[in-house]
């Protein structure tokens, strides 16, 4: 199963932003994103356990640099050539506009999306 990153379906698309998801590749959702200097994930995910992700995902950075940072405190810088694995418990910044690929289990991803959407709605 293959499928060119051209494909995957747009799920957000905003100035600088470009966020693409498939379903079901494998029980896991393949991402390819294109995110703004500044992206800051934590707003978004108030409200969940401990406000982070509790989605893993498996990736590799192609462009820019992700900051990562974990429920205990601890943070790493994703940059390119990176193959990256985020656990559960973690929110993210981007430090330079990036372009990377991620895998994450469906569900748990879905959870994750369907909050940011709503979180997203309520800000107007």
């Amino acid at each position: 199963m293959k499928i060119n990153k051209e494909d995957i379906p747009v799920t957000m698309e905003a100035p600088e932003t470009k966020m693409r998801t498939l379903s079901g590749f494998g029980n896991m959702d393949a991402n390819y994103h294109e995110l703004p200097q500044g992206t800051d994930f934590t707003p978004l995910l108030k409200g969940l356990t401990n406000d982070s992700c509790h989605c893993p995902h498996y990736g590799y950075i192609i462009e820019g640099k992700i900051k990562a940072i974990y429920d205990d405190g601890t943070e790493e810088l994703l940059e390119p050539g990176d193959i990256f694995y985020l656990p559960p418990g973690h929110t993210a910044i981007v430090e330079e506009s990036a372009k990377y690929i991620d895998f994450s289990p469906t569900k748990e991803h879905t959870e994750v999306l369907s909050h940011v959407a709503e979180v997203m709605s309520n800000m107007g």
